[in-house]
């Protein structure tokens, strides 16, 4: 199963902030982290790296527009949607304007919350932006680097990348075969022994034991990411 996805619910209802958490829970692929104020979400958005936000306008100590701001500037890139009981054209532009994915009004359907924060996770995914977390490390794609929790640095191959960019994506095992076409393309000069060197040099780089991977698992026919 795919790791789960955390996410930041910041809104001072405290009502509707325990029904989202406790239905994104229910989605069985969620781990919501609530807030209730400005400096709570600002507080917690700071401790880890979150797939997605949800951010509540009125917040009792500050505009959730505002906060917005600032967790992009610090470089958050997930998609962040904004909730407001306004609804009108000049607060949804001011609400893009502050860097945020979506702008949604009170009341609203849950599956509709839902369908379009998916949608945005799959474009954010594809982007040149996204950051994902495996392990102990934090893998932007696009630098080709992974980056453990006190900020040393490890290089990646483009094929090194690609494979755990495609293992991650796919969040179960992954026969070699299937990893090898991924990430090689149709060719048939290649062969799985190319596709066992490149994990072994991942391991090298990533497992505190190589020997006996924790974080890069053989499982019967192929390899997965352990979250």
């Amino acid at each position: 199963m795919p790791s789960a996805k955390r996410v930041l619910l910041v809104d001072d209802d405290t009502t509707l902030r325990s029904s989202l958490a406790e239905q994104l829970a229910a989605e069985g692929d969620c781990l919501p982290v609530e807030a209730g104020t400005c400096a709570e979400g600002r507080a917690r958005a700071r401790e880890g790296l979150y797939e997605f936000i949800i951010l509540d306008v009125g917040l009792p100590d500050g505009d959730g527009r505002q906060l917005c701001r600032e967790l992009r500037n610090e470089g958050i890139t997930c998609p962040i949607v904004l909730l407001t009981a306004k609804d009108s054209d000049a607060d949804m532009i001011e609400g893009l304007e502050s860097g945020a994915n979506d702008y949604i009004a009170k009341p609203f359907r849950f599956a509709v919350l839902m369908a379009r924060l998916h949608a945005h996770l799959r474009s954010h995914e594809q982007s040149e932006e996204a950051v994902y977390r495996i392990g102990p490390y934090t893998f932007r794609p696009s630098a080709k680097v992974l980056v453990d929790s006190h900020g040393k640095k490890i290089r990646l191959t483009e094929k090194e990348t690609n494979i755990l960019k495609f293992l991650h994506r796919s969040g179960e095992t992954v026969g070699r075969e299937t990893l090898l076409h991924e990430v090689w393309g149709y060719n048939p000069a290649v062969t799985t022994h190319t596709l066992e060197t490149h994990i072994y040099r991942l391991r090298q780089k990533i497992e505190s034991n190589p020997g006996q991977a924790q974080i890069l698992v053989t499982e019967s026919g192929g390899y997965r990411l352990v979250a």
